[in-house]
């Protein structure tokens, strides 16, 4: 299994996370029906880092919980020969882009929705590699499906609203 690479830039994460993530990308993997073939990294970081992405990147001047930058499009269904540039020479995989995590704002939401920061960290990583294969949530039906890769993955590794 290619466990996604954390970056912590501030040490909010506890030990545990990146197997956590591990565990988590796998069973999104599994509920896709998609080959363990890609590299993903997640950097942890607080909420001056992200403003000033979401500014840069994507024209709004606010905190946001998550941003996602693909490197592919039209990533499902997979098809090796359409990504042959989007290898990463020195291990073989495809890149498949990242993603980036506001901790602070995770704390505030969990507060919110009354589960844990664990629970929150883990829906937002999955959320956002929903982002990095394609999914969107611009109209109901395609939320639906996300919402449901989300739930299905999250569900397979035991990650409730109660943890």
């Amino acid at each position: 299994m290619s466990a996604p690479r954390i970056y912590d830039e501030n040490g909010f994460l506890s030990e545990g996370y990146a197997e956590t993530f591990g565990r988590l990308y796998s069973a999104l993997l599994e509920t896709l029906g998609q080959d363990d073939v890609f590299e993903v990294e997640v950097t942890v970081t607080d909420e001056e880092t992200i403003r000033s992405l979401n500014s840069e990147q994507r024209g709004v001047d606010s905190v946001t919980d998550v941003l996602s930058f693909p490197v592919m499009e039209n990533v499902l269904p997979f098809d090796p020969a359409e990504h042959a540039d989007d290898i990463d020479p020195e291990t073989g995989r495809y890149v498949l882009g990242d993603i980036v995590i506001c901790y602070p704002r995770a704390c505030e939401q969990a507060e919110e929705y009354g589960h844990s920061v664990l629970r929150e960290m883990c829906y937002l990583f999955i959320h956002g590699m929903c982002h990095l294969f394609g999914f969107d949530h611009t109209d109901e039906a395609e939320k639906a499906e996300m919402r449901a890769a989300e739930e299905r993955a999250l569900s397979l590794c035991g990650i409730t609203r109660d943890v």
